[in-house]
């Protein structure tokens, strides 16, 4: 059930994006959403994100930039290797310039440029270019 959640709110901010808009609110919301929005705030893709009422149903308004081009959570579990990550990223995003994979590790909610860093590997959660 988390991942379709992710899932239809990655859709939104892609769907909110392609209308034009400035931003967009998500709900409902979970710990993994905002793990994922920091990412891609980090990694510029948002301006920035808040989170209201996050102990009840909650509801997040993600401002957008414009940059996002495709973002999608996988919906079924897939395990991966810390040596397989690159060759995985080559798969799943269409260059070799731009685009992250998001990975749940024992160290949190890493991008794949991070979790190669640590040597860690987990499951992979989505991803976004």
């Amino acid at each position: 059930m988390g991942r379709r959640i992710l899932n239809e709110a990655l859709r939104a901010m892609v769907n909110a994006e392609r209308r034009g808009k400035a931003s967009v609110e998500l709900k409902p919301i979970s710990t993994v959403m905002s793990s994922f929005l920091k990412i891609m705030k980090d990694r510029g893709y948002i301006k920035n994100f808040q989170v209201y009422d996050p102990h009840r149903v909650g509801r997040i308004t993600v401002e957008l930039q414009g940059r996002i081009k495709d973002c999608r959570a996988l919906t079924y579990r897939q395990d991966i290797k810390s040596r397989d990550l690159e060759g995985y990223r080559l798969r799943m995003l269409p260059t070799h310039q731009w685009g992250y994979v998001v990975i749940t590790t024992p160290d949190g909610v890493l991008d794949h440029e991070e979790a190669i860093k640590r040597n860690v590997g987990g499951q992979v959660l989505g991803y976004f270019h």
